[in-house]
């Protein structure tokens, strides 16, 4: 798939080069209105997690990069977007980083994963998590599946 005219990416990112774009603020899946997964579609590590949500944590939520869908519409900032994973549900606040991978367990078809997003969505456990995720985020293109395109660029002081 070539990547959308309005991709904001002029190098072909490999999220432009698998998804189309994500033009609906209510995104649907085999007709019926879903959540959101939002992540960086231009980092491999974050793209290789999510070929692992797909293969053992299925869920009925709409997994789409941040670069290829309608942001306003979803009520997300591309700062936040870019910033963190994003969980966007119909009628509820839009929840970021641990506290959006807790969520996205908890929705898994697969029973054995609710409970450690219960787990992981205890208040004490995400604000514990946010520093681990940070460190993440920090050093995802050092980790397994990661590139150089992964690394963050540094924050503007």
């Amino acid at each position: 798939m070539e990547p959308p005219d309005d991709c904001p990416h002029s190098h072909g990112c490999a999220a432009s080069l698998q998804f189309g774009a994500v033009s609906a603020g209510v995104l649907r899946k085999n007709g019926r209105v879903t959540a959101t997964f939002l992540y960086d579609g231009d980092c491999a590590f974050c793209s290789s997690c999510v070929r692992f949500i797909e293969r053992f944590i299925p869920t009925r939520a709409t997994i789409t990069p941040w670069q290829f869908a309608d942001l306003p519409a979803l009520g997300v900032g591309r700062d936040e977007a870019s910033d963190a994973v994003q969980w966007i549900e119909p009628g509820r606040p839009v929840l970021a980083g641990p506290a959006a991978i807790a969520r996205l367990l908890r929705s898994s078809t697969r029973a054995v994963w609710r409970p450690v997003g219960a787990l992981l969505a205890l208040r004490p456990v995400v604000a514990l998590g946010w520093p681990v995720y940070r460190w993440v985020a920090r050093n995802r293109h050092r980790l397994p599946g990661g590139t150089a395109a992964c690394a963050l660029p540094p924050r503007q002081v």
